[in-house]
């Protein structure tokens, strides 16, 4: 399909599964606005590579995702949001009665309130177009739930709930509002993660992935930030029209067990 003529905004899209997304969404001819809070010269460079890379427009815009009126600036400064795809979030790992206050309240405010003032920004700018599409990135967590990951997992829930909300409020609009959720995904950080996984539990690079980073994913394979990228350009399509309000799991099986 094309999005050409669509302009898509991704939240925390400098790397992992938002840039993933960004450029699948760029292949497909959408304008793209990509997103982080650091505002660097390497985060402009990002957008150029995708602009030089697809043949079309391109641009770095910076915002705290934790700072409601940043996120709202966001949306206001890309002027065009046919496509809003939420997908900043940041992660800490703790027993809740160890979790510290600020972690919560950053990951609450990173993974779930971001995309409320988002979607409250972008869809005006959907109604006056007469089209959109939301898209959250969820997670596997956004319907199931992992000891010590209590500010996540409540997240992750937070953002399934919010995505049936936002279908409800447009059901009788050209608008769509979808959640994908993720099982384990390999992105940079994940990668990253694998060499002192091995040396913690002794073992080699396959079995590390097998027995200890994908053991609740029946397929024992990542997903690819391609394959997700991919599912939000469906999600885009004519053919997914009358698809919103739920969610799709890309999560090699996760959520069926």
């Amino acid at each position: 399909m094309s999005l050409k003529g669509k302009t898509a905004v991704i939240t925390g899209s400098t790397s992992g599964i938002g840039l993933g997304v960004a450029h699948e969404l760029a292949k497909a001819g959408a304008s793209i606005v990509v997103n982080s809070f650091s505002d660097s010269a390497a985060d402009h460079a990002i957008a150029k590579e995708i602009a030089d890379t697809h043949g079309v427009e391109a641009r770095y815009i910076q915002a705290d995702m934790s700072k409601e009126d940043q996120c709202r600036a966001l949306i206001e400064t890309a002027g065009a949001c046919d496509i809003l795809v939420n997908n900043a979030g940041i992660q800490h790992v703790a027993p809740i009665g160890e979790f510290p206050v600020e972690k919560w309240n950053a990951i609450i405010a990173i993974n779930l309130s971001s995309a409320f003032h988002t979607t409250a920004a972008a869809l005006p700018l959907m109604r006056r177009a007469g089209w959109g599409r939301v898209v959250n990135i969820a997670s596997a967590h956004g319907l199931t739930a992992s000891p010590y990951k209590s500010a996540y997992v409540a997240a992750k829930h937070g953002i399934v709930g919010m995505t049936k909300v936002v279908a409800l409020e447009t059901a009788k609009e050209p608008i769509t509002a979808n959640a994908i959720c993720p099982g384990y995904v390999l992105t940079p950080l994940v990668e990253a993660q694998i060499p002192d996984t091995m040396e913690k539990y002794g073992m080699g690079r396959e079995e590390v992935i097998e027995k200890v980073m994908l053991e609740r994913q029946p397929s024992k394979e990542f997903a690819t930030v391609e394959q997700l990228g991919g599912t939000a350009v469906f999600l885009c399509s004519d053919a997914a029209a009358q698809i919103t309000g739920t969610t799709i799991s890309v999560d090699g099986g996760w959520t069926a067990l």
